[in-house]
């Protein structure tokens, strides 16, 4: 039967090596016969086959049925022999999809696998959530062919009935640890208490008698909306349960005993030994019964449940594993550390071992055997160990402290009632504290600032602590895992420090923004150029306020994850019947489609890469419209917050109930971007697809993976969108031609120009260009450099940016800005203080307009900026490979209104001589704007709003 976790012994087993080959010959997506010969043929190992066939081979059975009938020949061809030497049990235990699947390719005929469509329904429906039928007291699988299969074929067993489990808190009350969350299965609805039970069970080593939790059903419809599966409800899925210590500590007493009484048989002193159990669930709903471990913790408290001393040196801890499962351990204080002392290069542990008395052993720190010093004392024996400082601050992870006696076995060192120690060494500290465990962590690193205080006054997060650092400004940054980031100033007052964070109201270039959904991680830059995390102070973890704040529509955390790592979670605050896989399934199928029916408004819906910006093209057209006097709906969609439409707009949250309907009953759509997937047009609406620039490298149907047989499910999602357009712009007739046959396109194009680079070229850019200076913070009268290359489509997690920026501060000196503009596909730049990050500014017209210089490469804004008449510089440090791997429209080197260049040095010595650089190809350059950009001539927007609106 496959339980997920590879077959093997603490000695070593073939089979679990074999399993890792196969795994890692998918996982490099090497050829199905490679994987096989590694598999070897079936029936020598019973777990080994349950393993391959519910993990690694099973999911490449699925990616080949899906490339076509080549690959399902060479499946079919591969696979049978194997199979027909898998035991049946093997077979009949395995996960229903992969059960279906295996009886097809034994005993259905070739031409129906390789040319019909069995394989491919059986695979589809298995990526669906399935639909659980009940026939008597079993259930079974809602999968294809059952009028052709025998029924036991599609029956639940213990491998399909795995509980989706969460644990919302875990806390001591009365003496008592209570454990809530949820636990269901997949597709199982629980609407209520009635047919409905559970029960939490503890599960030590296999002699002890089990742990049975009181355990009862509690209403939880937070299940729900966060449920995979559309349609099922999961509100009573909720369960408290509660702990006496006393059990544990019966079980632990009588283990003890045995485990003494065996030490003494071999002539050894007994020793305490913690003992452990695993947290499981066992739960009966509507005739199903399931059994699973209980997994996943919420972010913050419940990451870190607290202990509870049972006596003087016995602790019993709820802890997590590193596969998120939930235990709770028994434990002794074996070792308790007692004094930490810095001097000097010296760092003195004092150890105390209660019970003991011990002459000889050594300790451990980390992997490493270090000198011990063991005294006997009244009551026990004083370890002291002694490290030099020195050495300790080479090393770059926190180590664990364990002591060894001889003759017993090592014991770690807990922090018990020792206060925790943080010594400054220069810029450096040596640290000794407690992990989540209370187990002794000793590490040296940069110094850190320490939190001790997150209070929130008013809409403002108010963050207080220690940081014994060299004094000097710094500034505490917020980053997003997409790499955004926001810096916050830190007040520092000799060694305590403030910052105040108001995260519903952030600056972003002039404008106020709440954060972004997701985590915000806190770091500060050191002036060595070091990133250094910021901590929590272990003593203020049990007084955090981790309760969420509703700001602006957004729910606001400050938590500590991973034990004391603070970081702020945010998440917009959506209606009941808005969340979840539950509510959007609702909104697109049935209130969508009703909507659909009801009479077009004489509205305008703008949206710009999915609401998260109010620029480009769109926003052209709207403030063209509004400047005539066009007193219509004008609708922005907004996504997450990310931007404040104009004053009198009516803004729309993305994914809401109200952006389903302006899209369904709207007259007009404009856009830059493909729309939801949801999204059809009906007939009598009229889109507007503004796109995103002339492209230089290959986009649509052009691309490599688009030509895949069978089509990838981008080139249906993108035929469905193109089908919806009623009038694509173009910037030029080469644009037109590319365009059309890029998206396959057969409707109106409208070649007007871009809307968006009618600024460039306004009777008003030099006051638009002014604002924008004084926004950037760019000084007047120096020279703007632009840096803005597109994404590569094999490298799109390096952030690295290509250009030497430091030795472009050196050679072209004080009187040139530095901007750097990377592209929303790539990895948020590292970009050093001597250049400005632009990344995440709105509209890039706005840096096109202040730009003096365009530094590019196969971007194309090398088109956009072709209005503004100055120069550009391409730098294609890849120019092979990105044209080998993406594709290029244009022979770069032949086109190129300026140098076409592939060093960091070259590019650098044609920035300081740009005046003559622009001179040698001032007739490339005007051949190019003809050819790629003649319609940009300052009045595309007014071309686009007298052909739609007027």
């Amino acid at each position: 039967m496959a339980t997920g976790v590879p077959a093997q012994s603490p000695g070593g087993d073939p089979a679990a090596d074999r399993l890792k080959v196969v795994q890692d010959l998918c996982d490099r997506g090497e050829p199905l016969d490679a994987i096989m010969r590694a598999a070897g043929p079936g029936g020598q190992d019973a777990a080994f086959d349950a393993e391959v066939l519910s993990g690694p081979l099973g999911a490449r059975m699925d990616v080949a049925v899906k490339r076509g009938p080549a690959r399902r020949r060479e499946l079919v061809a591969l696979l049978r022999p194997y199979l027909a030497n898998v035991d049946e049990r093997v077979k009949r235990d395995l996960p229903v999809a992969r059960r279906l699947i295996c009886h097809l390719v034994e005993h259905r005929p070739d031409a129906e696998l390789i040319d019909g469509e069995t394989l491919t329904k059986a695979v589809a429906a298995a990526a669906e959530p399935s639909k659980r039928i009940r026939k008597g007291l079993r259930w079974y699988a809602d999968l294809p062919f059952q009028d052709e299969l025998p029924a036991e074929l599609y029956r639940l067993r213990r491998s399909d009935l795995v509980p989706v489990t969460h644990i919302d808190d875990i806390q001591w009350v009365d003496g008592k640890l209570r454990i809530t969350g949820f636990a269901y299965l997949a597709g199982l609805s629980v609407r209520s208490r009635r047919f409905n039970r559970a029960s939490v069970v503890l599960r030590g080593p296999r002699w002890l008698p089990p742990v049975r939790m009181r355990t009862r059903r509690t209403f939880e419809p937070e299940a729900t909306h966060g449920a995979r599966e559309p349609g099922c409800n999961y509100d009573w899925s909720g369960f408290s349960a509660e702990l006496s210590p006393w059990a544990l500590r019966w079980r632990g007493a009588v283990r003890g005993a045995v485990h003494a009484a065996r030490r003494r048989m071999r002539h050894r002193p007994a020793v305490a030994d913690a003992t452990t159990w695993r947290a499981e669930i066992v739960f009966w709903s509507r005739g199903a019964r399931a059994t699973g471990l209980l997994r996943g913790s919420s972010v913050g408290r419940p990451e870190r449940p607290a202990g509870l001393k049972l006596r003087p040196g016995w602790w019993v801890r709820p802890v997590w594993t590193s596969d998120r499962a939930l235990q709770v351990v028994l434990q002794p204080n074996r070792a308790e550390l007692t004094g930490v002392t810095v001097e000097g290069d010296r760092l003195e542990l004092r150890i105390f071992l209660p019970g003991r008395s011990v002459t000889k052993g050594h300790a451990r720190l980390g992997g490493h055997r270090v000198a011990a010093d063991f005294t006997p004392q009244q009551g026990g024996t004083e370890v002291v160990v002694v490290q030099a400082v020195s050495a300790l601050l080479h090393e770059k992870d926190g180590r664990r402290l364990w002591v060894e006696p001889k003759g017993d076995p090592a014991a770690s060192v807990m922090l018990g009632d020792s206060g925790e120690t943080r010594a400054a060494v220069g810029d450096r500290e040596i640290t000794v504290l407690g992990d989540r465990r209370d187990r002794v962590i000793v590490s040296a690193h940069r110094i850190r600032p320490v939190i001790s205080s997150a209070v929130w006054e008013g809409s403002t997060l108010v963050l207080r602590g220690r940081y014994p650092d060299a004094s000097g400004q710094r500034v505490l940054t917020l980053r997003h895992r997409s790499g955004l980031c926001y810096g916050i100033p830190m007040e520092r007052d000799g060694e305590e420090f403030t910052a105040r964070i108001t995260p519903a109201a952030l600056e972003r270039f002039g404008e106020s923004v709440p954060l972004s959904s997701g985590t915000w991680n806190m770091s500060i830059r050191h002036p060595s150029g070091e990133i250094v995390p910021l901590r929590m102070d272990h003593a203020a973890l049990p007084g955090l306020d981790e309760a969420p704040r509703e700001l602006a529509g957004h729910a606001f955390r400050m938590v500590s994850t991973r034990f004391d790592v603070p970081v702020i979670t945010v998440e917009e605050v959506l209606p009941a019947d808005e969340k979840g896989v539950a509510g959007t399934h609702v909104l697109r199928r049935v209130f969508y489609p009703a909507q659909r029916t009801e009479p077009l408004n004489d509205a305008t819906v703008y949206v710009v890469n999915d609401g998260r910006l109010y620029a480009d093209s769109v926003r052209a057209v709207y403030e063209e419209r509004v400047r005539r006097g066009d007193d219509r709906e004008h609708i922005w969609i907004v996504k997450d917050g990310a931007f404040t439409p104009p004053p009198g707009t009516t803004a729309v949250r993305a994914g809401s109930r109200e952006h389903h309907a302006a899209l369904a009953r709207s007259r007009h759509i404009v856009t830059n971007s493909f729309l939801p997937v949801w999204f059809r047009a009906r007939e009598d609406q009229v889109v507007l697809q503004t796109w995103n620039g002339t492209p230089a490298k290959h986009v649509g149907n052009d691309q490599p993976h688009m030509n895949r047989d069978p089509r990838p499910p981008i080139w249906h999602r993108q035929a469905a969108e193109v089908r919806g357009w009623d009038v694509l712009l173009s910037q030029s007739p080469w644009a037109t031609t590319l365009l059309r046959k890029a998206f396959g396109y057969q409707g109106e194009i409208l070649e007007s120009g871009l809307p968006r680079n009618d600024v460039l070229t306004s009777p008003d850019r030099e006051r638009l260009a002014a604002e924008v200076r004084a926004r950037l913070g760019l000084a007047e009268g120096k020279r703007v450099v632009l840096y803005a290359p597109t994404y590569r489509d094999y490298d799109r997690k390096n952030a690295m940016v290509k250009l030497d920026l430091a030795k472009a501060r050196e050679e072209l000196g004080a009187d040139h800005e530095l901007l750097v503009r990377a592209h929303p596909m790539q990895a948020m730049p590292a970009v050093p203080d001597i250049a400005h990050d632009v990344t995440t500014y709105p509209d890039m017209a706005d840096l096109l307009l202040v730009a003096d210089v365009l530094v590019t490469d196969y971007s194309s804004v090398m088109f956009d900026f072709a209005a503004t008449g100055r120069p550009m510089v391409f730098y294609a440090y890849d120019l092979a490979k990105y044209s080998a791997k993406r594709g290029l429209y244009v022979d770069l080197p032949e086109i190129a209104p300026g140098p076409v260049l592939s060093t960091s040095a070259e590019v650098i010595e044609a920035l300081r001589s740009i005046d003559q650089v622009a001179a040698a190809h001032r007739d490339r350059y005007d051949a190019f704007r003809a050819t790629y950009a003649p319609k940009d001539d300052g009045k595309a927007t007014a071309r686009v709003v007298d052909h739609l609106f007027s």
